[in-house]
């Protein structure tokens, strides 16, 4: 199992790039960030400092989608930055929540998303494609290389995921729920004739190592608000008691009222008090070491190939040491 370390674009940028360096000197693999312009620094910027001041780390956005950047300015950032450090990127997508409706946007339709993954991947490695009618190519491309990973939760997605991404992210760490979703993806994807295996399947969720699991629920029960609002769509789209989504994804909602972006994916956010503890300890990894290592190797089995660890809370520099000293020598 690999390991990711998933960080907000706070100013100042120096001090994400440290945890960053930190975390790779930890054993983590990836450097993930949130994509956010309104919210956040710019991600991509930030990720050419972090690919100067580290060796190995995979680093990419958790999550872009294809419109607050068009697919061809995407393919061509991330393709300059391979060009620069060595194809050490990777291209985390979604239909866009933050991004999008910061700006007063619905989030993308999941056609814009397969035509923006095509065109990203193609563009980035260096192929011929299709834009609108137009085919393009960026010349300066020579063997480059990126990996396109999807995240999703519903069943068109799922499925779209399992068909076209060479990765699927799964933005919470419930073993019943990843089971479902899983198996979703690949059963999607042997229907497409591809090989199942062949996906990577990566599960990203807040980790806080720590005795005081009533003060870690506090610190990550943003999370719950934060994948609360892609279940609403969900709701919205399939209702409830359907069975097209799982009612332990969707039951939790039912007391939410809203959501205010502007505490989107930080420890205390005042939207989040509908998501009861219960969720937060389905959805999270929280507790002592023994905990996460029984919760890691349970994910392990169902065919997580990486965990990638929020870590938005009052103990980043501690539960980054504490997965390096404990937790990856023991799952890698």
């Amino acid at each position: 199992m690999d390991f990711g370390l998933v960080l907000q674009t706070d100013p100042p940028a120096t001090a994400v790039v440290e945890l960053m360096r930190r975390a790779e000197r930890c054993g983590f693999r990836y450097g993930w960030t949130f994509d956010s312009a309104v919210l956040w620094q710019e991600p991509f910027v930030i990720y050419s400092r972090i690919l100067e001041h580290t060796e190995h780390l995979v680093v990419g956005p958790m999550v872009t989608n294809p419109s607050t950047r068009t697919p061809e300015v995407t393919a061509s950032t991330f393709a300059t930055l391979n060009d620069m450090y060595g194809n050490r990127t990777v291209c985390g997508i979604g239909r866009g929540d933050s991004a999008m409706r910061v700006a007063g946007r619905k989030p993308n339709t999941l056609a814009r998303l397969s035509e923006s993954m095509r065109i990203i991947r193609d563009l980035a490695e260096g192929r011929e494609t299709d834009i609108g009618g137009t085919v393009v190519k960026l010349p300066w491309v020579h063997d480059g290389r990126l990996p396109v990973w999807m995240a999703a939760y519903g069943p068109k997605a799922l499925a779209m995921a399992g068909r076209e991404a060479d990765g699927f992210i799964l933005q919470l760490a419930d073993p019943d729920l990843t089971r479902w979703m899983v198996k979703a993806v690949r059963d999607a994807a042997a229907e497409a004739g591809r090989d199942p295996a062949s996906l990577t399947i990566c599960v990203a969720a807040p980790a806080y190592v720590t005795d005081d699991v009533a003060h870690a629920r506090e610190q990550c029960r943003w999370f719950g608000g934060m994948v609360g609002n892609h279940v609403a769509d969900l709701v919205a789209r399939y209702g409830q008691g359907t069975g097209a989504v799982p009612r332990a994804l969707t039951a939790y909602i039912e007391a939410r009222q809203g959501y205010d972006y502007s505490h989107h994916g930080r420890a205390g956010n005042p939207s989040t008090d509908f998501v009861p503890d219960e969720i937060v300890d389905r959805f999270c990894l929280i507790g002592p070491v023994a905990a996460h290592r029984e919760r890691l190797e349970h994910l392990r089995e169902l065919g997580v190939d990486q965990f990638a660890l929020y870590a938005m809370h009052d103990a980043r520099e501690a539960t980054i040491d504490a997965y390096g000293q404990h937790l990856i020598p023991a799952l890698r």
